[in-house]
């Protein structure tokens, strides 16, 4: 799955050189981050690929449709600014995203099996610049976030609380990984 600048997202297979499908043309909005998600959804049990772009908004397409040009199942604004990370939650059917927005709700969870208008289930408000990178900790439920300021913040999804904030690093938090037994993560950043 390839993503670009010209917010053109195409999905290749490894023994082909001709593109499988054209998820979005160039023209819309920058690409900020790409998934894929095999554990499908209730309503929907397929591979889907997520894609968050530049303008706020998160996408999800079934990756198994015979069209070259598929719509998205869903898709919605997730942050007024931009959304820049996004992780798939439990079934998929709970996501995670990270962005930024006008009110500092910059990392949000949504359920993704009820409309639209009623998707967001929480908003946290933190990361005062906007919050650039996700990552989810599966076993102690649990997301990770770092902010363009250079601070982090560990919340606990079930509680839908923050748990800790402190700065790791002066400058913005652009990296984020975690140990398979989530002993450990650790941050990269932009200095």
């Amino acid at each position: 799955l390839t993503g670009a600048q010209d917010g053109s997202v195409r999905m290749f297979e490894w023994t082909r050189p001709q593109q499988l499908v054209c998820f979005r043309q160039a023209g819309n909005a920058r690409v900020t981050r790409m998934y894929f998600n095999s554990q499908g959804n209730k309503a929907i049990c397929s591979l889907q690929c997520g894609v968050a772009d530049g303008e706020g908004f998160l996408s999800i397409w079934q990756v198994n449709q015979t069209t070259s040009n598929p719509k998205p199942y869903l898709s919605w604004q997730c942050h007024s600014k931009t959304t820049s990370d996004f992780a798939f939650i439990t079934s998929s059917s709970l996501v995670a995203t990270s962005g930024q927005s006008n009110d500092n709700r910059n990392v949000c969870l949504w359920d993704t099996l009820v409309s639209s208008g009623n998707s967001l289930i929480h908003a946290f408000t933190c990361h005062d610049h906007g919050a650039t990178v996700l990552q989810y900790a599966p076993k102690h439920q649990l997301l990770i976030s770092g902010g363009r300021k250079g601070y982090v913040c560990i919340f606990d999804i079930r509680q839908r609380q923050i748990l800790y904030t402190f700065q790791a690093h002066e400058s913005a938090v652009k990296a984020l990984a975690l140990d398979p037994s989530e002993d450990y993560f650790v941050t990269g950043s932009a200095e």
